[in-house]
């Protein structure tokens, strides 16, 4: 078994100079489409699933493990680099407000397109009675435990998110990993203590977090020469882990709808970069293309926000003043697709069950949505907890979650993906209304790879 894991991924070419010519994104793209085959092909033996699960799925792991590693290092030093470099506190103000009132902007537009396309297309109406009391009962376990997690978020209090907020324990809150938000509060607040100290007093402070932060663009440059391979281990470990394929049968019409909503609002950041910046669709998309493909591995905007950081800010020509404060933030509080989804699961699941929604009641979805998108965690698996609090708001049976699990993780793959182009969109708008945008200056990681091959010591 571990001779055939060494062919396996000698499928990949081993020289990376000779690659060099190929954009990130085609070599990412030639991992996913790779895992996918061998993945199909392994479910073709009985030992496949198992070989893949302990050969090939921890590759996956440890790429995910990496990306994370560097993410709470990476906002700490970003962010307080970015704030202390304002000067003035009201700078800080007017660009959190911008950033934070264009997220809500679009998550609402989200959720409207998303209630629009499942009224119009009514995929609830192809589950018949014998399908949903099947999926209701493979996957009662499972909506049990993500009841119990919402029942448990709406027994803590409506204050209860602005309290965790603030972490008692920085060290604690950067360990856990899940709540972001108490990194930032602790990164912001940090950076506003460097501005209000003597430019003396701050100077050897700031140019430590300056310095540490270099070095974590560093580290990201050295992950992503894993990224082809990561993402071959992880699509590989995804087919193989796939439920039974005539649930996906069933559900078709259901994630035709959330994946049309998707490519829509996709086009409409387009359309939105294009119309306050000027910048093509086709630059636009180039640039963050590897984010995006590494956001369909991973299904994690937390997990991708260092290759997005590094997109934005060396790609799309967003100065790292502007990167550095607005993504941290767009991927804890802002989850346009995740809210889209959520709108369409919620209604789809009314309409399984014969449920006719009022307007009332689908203006209530998209409050709900766009709300409990802010404090949903950046991670796998937290949209689901998420639908149970949208649900349960609109009336709708609780049960009904069973009827989408089966094909939730491709379609949370397809979700982050526009999350994390949600999160570079506004940060391109914010940065042009601050005059921060220019042109990218690119510091491919292949020509960083090389120089410190030639480097001595280095490598």
């Amino acid at each position: 078994m571990p001779q055939l894991t060494i062919i396996i991924f000698s499928i990949f070419p081993q020289n990376l100079a000779g690659m060099k010519k190929m954009a990130l994104h085609w070599k990412i793209l030639i991992g996913m489409v790779l895992g996918v085959l061998f993945g199909l092909l392994m479910v073709n033996f009985s030992w496949g699933k198992e070989f893949v699960q302990d050969w090939i799925k921890p590759f996956g792991t440890i790429f995910i493990n990496a990306l994370k590693l560097i993410a709470v290092p990476l906002i700490l030093g970003s962010l307080i680099t970015g704030v202390s470099d304002l000067k003035d506190i009201s700078k800080l103000s007017k660009m959190g407000g911008k950033t934070v009132v264009t997220y809500l902007i679009t998550t609402i537009i989200a959720v409207s397109i998303g209630l629009l396309l499942v009224n119009v297309l009514v995929p609830g109406k192809s589950i018949t009675e014998s399908t949903r009391t099947e999926l209701v009962s493979n996957y009662a376990q499972s909506t049990e435990k993500y009841k119990e997690e919402a029942k448990n978020q709406k027994e803590q209090g409506p204050l209860k998110a602005l309290v965790d907020l603030v972490p008692d324990n920085i060290i604690g809150a950067s360990g856990e990993n899940k709540n972001m938000l108490q990194v930032i509060f602790f990164a912001i607040f940090f950076g506003i203590g460097l501005i209000l100290l003597p430019e003396e007093r701050a100077k050897p402070v700031k140019d430590f977090f300056s310095s540490f932060n270099e070095v974590i663009l560093k580290m990201i440059d050295l992950i992503m020469l894993a990224a082809p391979y990561g993402v071959f281990a992880l699509l590989a470990a995804l087919i193989v882990e796939s439920p039974s394929k005539d649930l996906f049968v069933a559900l078709l019409w259901y994630s035709f709808t959330v994946v049309l909503g998707l490519a829509l609002m996709i086009s409409i950041y387009i359309g939105l970069v294009f119309a306050f910046t000027g910048k093509k669709p086709g630059a636009f998309l180039q640039g963050i293309s590897p984010a995006q493909l590494l956001a369909f591995s991973t299904s994690s905007s937390a997990a991708t926000l260092p290759v997005t950081m590094e997109r934005v800010s060396e790609h799309l020509g967003v100065e790292e003043e502007v990167s550095s404060f607005v993504l941290p933030i767009g991927a804890t509080i802002n989850m346009d697709g995740t809210s889209l989804y959520q709108a369409v699961a919620a209604v789809f699941i009314a309409q399984a069950f014969g449920m006719e929604l009022s307007l009332g009641a689908q203006l209530g979805i998209v409050a709900t949505a766009t709300l409990a998108s802010i404090g949903s965690a950046a991670v796998p698996g937290a949209g689901m907890v998420m639908l149970v609090i949208v649900l349960a708001q609109a009336g709708i049976p609780e049960a009904g979650l069973a009827l989408i699990f089966a094909v939730d993780r491709p379609l949370d793959m397809c979700r982050t993906v526009v999350n994390v182009t949600g999160d570079a969109t506004v940060s391109m708008i914010v940065a042009k209304s601050e005059g921060k945008l220019g042109e990218p200056h690119v510091r491919d990681w292949d020509d960083s790879y090389e120089s410190k091959k030639k480097s001595p010591g280095i490598l």
